[in-house]
């Protein structure tokens, strides 16, 4: 379980990155393309609300 509490930015990136290749492939390029950037969007929201966290856990010290 804190596996995929870790990881689940991870795991939802590789998801939607391989729904982006089977729209691609299926014959929806533009689809597939617009899909194909939520990894990128995933992740980086991910970063940002782990600093908030750590920065959080950090002042009250």
């Amino acid at each position: 379980m804190i596996f995929v509490e870790k990881y689940y930015p991870v795991i939802l990136a590789f998801l939607s990155f391989l729904y982006s290749i089977y729209l691609w492939f299926s014959g929806n390029q533009l689809e597939g393309v617009y899909v194909g950037l939520w990894p990128v969007t995933i992740l980086a929201f991910a970063f940002v609300i782990r600093q908030r966290r750590s920065d959080d856990k950090n002042s009250g010290q």
